[in-house]
């Protein structure tokens, strides 16, 4: 059905969001957004740019993760001792544990350009710098807080990775500098896999950049260089990391988001998405966005309590896990399914199939239960 709005699309996300300034897509909302990419809720308040959290708040569900203010604090400390120096440490692990023969120290700084700090100067900055890097016109060892692009559900997300750097075999590695430790050069397996997904984003963003420029992506990394602290002391540790496996998985998954404008001029006039409205309006308008729940998503959105109730209102499958919602196609009800196997309601063509599993699931219960 074609759309009512007369606005531009990026006006229609504007209004929705309100006065508030935009929230930015960072990576990690971005391996958020891509781990459950059917989720229309997701991806329109992702690309409003609404504070998610406060929004959850708003309408009477606290969001229950996030870093402590502890964490955070040691995290940025650790980034000034890896940065300290013109990055003294970074050079350090170049050259001790990366073999690279490093004989300066050239780091170019892009956290401003020329003292303004807009993200559009920085990203075009940083374009010209790896132009003239990847082409040899230009020697450097370091980018530190570069920005790069990268198109999410039609949207254009500004990224900045911790550094850029190309002595490690000739090709531009992205560094990430996390706080949690490596224990005898081993780190906590979900938080190094956690990285690996948000280092592929800037990755994938960084050959978007080579392509646009038109330079051969062959001289950048499917490897990310990670670096954190060391054992039980604060001295930098640094490992190469394969990112092949999570750099294939992302772009199948942002091939399957859609378009969050398109998703958004569905919505009614009245919709609003401002966190300064009603609990009433603000919860009218979340339901008229599709979700796509999952329990999974209790451990990375902050708005899966949320959604987590409506489903078990509704008695959606999916609130007892992807895999239960996957074996019932055509069926949107878990009261719908016990219709079904009590006999009181008979399937559709559609629900068949689901239904004879649900018919031979239940037979083997009774069977284990020796009552055949």
């Amino acid at each position: 059905m074609p759309s009512q709005q007369s606005e531009p699309p990026d006006n229609r996300l504007a209004r929705l969001r309100g006065p508030q300034p935009p929230q930015p897509y960072t990576a990690r909302k971005i391996t958020a957004l891509t781990a459950n990419p059917a989720c229309a809720r997701r991806a329109v308040l992702d690309a409003v740019g609404v504070d998610k959290a406060l929004l959850a708040q708003q309408v009477g569900y606290e969001p229950r993760f996030g870093q402590s203010p502890f964490a955070l604090a040691r995290e940025q400390a650790f980034h000034g001792l890896v940065k300290w120096g013109s990055y003294a440490e970074l050079i350090r692990l170049l050259r001790e544990q990366l073999s690279v023969p490093v004989a300066e120290a050239h780091v170019t700084d892009l956290n401003e350009v020329g003292g303004n700090t807009a993200l559009h100067l920085r990203e075009r900055e940083t374009r010209r710098l790896i132009a003239h890097v990847a082409s040899g016109q230009d020697v450097r060892l370091i980018l530190d807080r570069p920005v790069l692009t990268l198109e999410v559900a039609g949207q254009t997300a500004f990224l900045e990775p911790d550094a850029l750097t190309h002595r490690i075999g000739g090709k531009f590695h992205v560094v990430l500098i996390r706080s949690f430790a490596a224990i005898d050069g081993q780190a906590n397996p979900t938080a190094v896999a956690e990285t690996a997904k948000q280092a592929a984003v800037y990755v994938l963003a960084l050959h978007r950049a080579f392509e646009t420029a038109g330079l051969p992506t062959e001289q950048i990394s499917h490897e990310f260089l990670l670096v954190c602290p060391k054992d039980f002391s604060n001295r930098p540790y640094g490992r190469l990391i394969d990112l092949r496996q999570e750099l294939d998985a992302l772009q199948f998954q942002l091939s399957r988001l859609r378009r969050a404008e398109d998703l958004a001029a569905r919505l009614p006039e009245t919709a609003t998405l401002d966190t300064t409205r009603s609990a009433d309006e603000l919860s009218s308008s979340i339901e008229a966005l599709d979700a796509s729940y999952s329990p999974s998503c209790l451990s990375f959105c902050e708005m899966a309590r949320y959604c987590r109730d409506e489903a078990a209102g509704c008695a959606s499958p999916a609130r007892l896990g992807s895999g239960v919602r996957n074996d019932l196609p055509g069926i949107d009800s878990t009261r719908t399914a016990l219709d079904y196997l009590d006999g009181v309601a008979a399937p559709g063509e559609a629900e068949a199939e689901a239904a004879d599993l649900l018919r031979a699931a239940a037979r083997l219960r009774r069977l284990r239960r020796g009552a055949a």
